[in-house]
């Protein structure tokens, strides 16, 4: 019971920490002081408070978009095991609901985008559904990848069956994996070299575009639920990177957590050495890292 109240309160409190880490490193790599750590925190207080405006051309699509993907998101996360803790909710084949609760609030996003009539976010919305094709065989080669090593079908035997003494056996496996998750990781949540969540430039704008027309709590629900998806397919990447237990329980949490910060480093740094890719380098980077995982399946299928 306490770890599943610590998973919730992890899941509701800490997505938005890792936005203002991400800023914060960029920050740091600019030469500036940047935004304080808590900004997220205060932009999604400000956009509650807000009041909405809604185009008399949208239906109750464009409503219902925001509330079910965060819906399908917090479900996701009760999938998928924190650190070296269960996930409160585990049962045989549930990867593969939660790989489909992600492609279900993609659906209501990119339904909500077409809902507006706007020629503007139908092209961002088929790019995004276009770049997650090319992303959706990565994740789920990884999962087959994580069934073949631990004989389970479910996420949380799955992942803690990732320990040291697994990556002595299967190290080259398990780093092609991470290498494919890491794309995946990058691109789902539109992050450089894919995506500039800071861009307001036509031609290059992919996720940005859809959530134009949004404003108020449903633009705070949009934000609150890209930070949640960046932290659940951290969480997945980082129980295979970090596979460490203390052997306490609240010193796991704290690892945990330290591992996600970690993550929010990395993704900072990489966001500010590179520049984003010209649009039809996208899929190149794509299937590249769909051959990693599915050459990590390779060598651990005898």
């Amino acid at each position: 019971m306490i770890d599943s109240l610590f998973h919730m309160a992890l899941v509701l409190a800490m997505p938005p920490l890792l936005l203002g880490v991400i800023g914060k490193t960029k920050a740091a790599f600019a030469g500036r002081v940047g935004a304080p750590f808590l900004q997220p925190y205060y932009d999604l207080s400000r956009l509650m408070r807000k009041g909405v405006v809604l185009s008399e051309t949208t239906t109750w699509l464009f409503r219902a978009g925001p509330a079910v993907t965060l819906a399908a998101t917090l479900f996701a996360s009760l999938l998928v095991p924190l650190g070296r803790h269960a996930a409160p909710i585990s049962f045989d084949g549930d990867l593969i609901l939660f790989a489909y609760l992600f492609a279900l609030g993609r659906f209501f996003t990119t339904v909500a985008a077409l809902d507006t009539g706007s020629a503007f976010e139908g092209m961002g919305a088929a790019r995004e559904v276009t770049f997650s094709c090319l992303a959706e065989p990565t994740l789920f080669f990884a999962l087959i990848t994580l069934t073949r090593l631990s004989g389970a079908m479910s996420l949380t035997p799955m992942l803690l069956h990732v320990t040291p003494s697994l990556w002595v056996g299967a190290g080259a496996s398990l780093l092609l994996m991470l290498c494919g998750l890491f794309v995946v990781l990058l691109a789902e949540n539109c992050r450089i070299p894919f995506d500039d969540p800071n861009t307001h430039l036509e031609l290059t704008m992919i996720h940005e575009v859809m959530v134009l027309d949004h404003s108020g709590p449903y633009f705070g629900c949009i934000l609150y639920g890209a930070a949640l998806k960046l932290y659940l397919l951290g969480a997945l990447f980082t129980n295979i990177a970090v596979p460490f237990s203390a052997g306490n329980s609240y010193l796991d949490w704290g690892i945990f957590a330290l591992a996600m910060l970690a993550l929010a480093v990395a993704i900072g740094v990489v966001e500010s050495v590179m520049a984003r890719l010209r649009l039809i380098r996208v899929p190149q980077l794509l299937i590249a890292a769909m051959i990693l995982t599915a050459f990590s399946l390779v060598l651990v299928v005898r």
